[in-house]
């Protein structure tokens, strides 16, 4: 298996497909660690339309470094699920991000499409660590930047 790059290099410049084994009706991907980032998130090779060529599923495990935040997106038009295997983590959320709640390991998040959010790991210490399940198996192209002040503020579908 590969080794891991800098998760700081675009997540576009690795060969996803290098990371997978089998493919004859099942696919494998072996440990490993983070290799890619994308807003301020740090995540393992996972399975998406990139390697395994799934047409409606993507998954991942997300890593925010102590401290980090995860700045404000909408998800257009999919739907993702969060299990929380380490740390504690608060999402603010919705117009304005106005609401907020906080999860910790053990944890399951449900985010529907189209909700403004912003996530910060609550510990200066410690990473938050999570499984990410999502129904668009292009992972990041279909997410938005949200601008909590409402300037260029997307609809509930995530479209300016």
């Amino acid at each position: 298996m590969p080794s891991s790059s800098d998760p700081s290099a675009p997540a576009s410049e690795l060969d996803l497909t290098s990371f997978v084994e089998g493919g004859d009706g099942i696919s494998v991907i072996r440990g490993g660690g983070n290799c890619r980032s994308w807003n301020n998130i740090q995540y393992r090779v996972g399975m998406s339309a990139r390697n395994v060529g799934s047409s409606k599923l993507s998954m991942n495990v997300a890593t925010i470094p102590p401290g980090g935040v995860a700045y404000a997106h909408i998800h257009v038009g999919f739907e993702l699920m969060l299990y929380i295997l380490e740390g504690r983590v608060r999402h603010e959320y919705g117009p304005g991000l106005g609401r907020s709640v906080e999860n910790q390991a053990g944890d399951f998040i449900y985010i529907e499409p189209g909700v403004p959010h912003e996530v910060f790991n609550l510990s200066q210490t410690d990473p938050v660590v999570a499984v990410v399940a999502r129904s668009d198996a292009s992972e990041w192209e279909n997410i938005v930047p949200y601008d909590r002040d409402g300037v260029g503020e997307p609809d509930a579908q995530g479209v300016e």
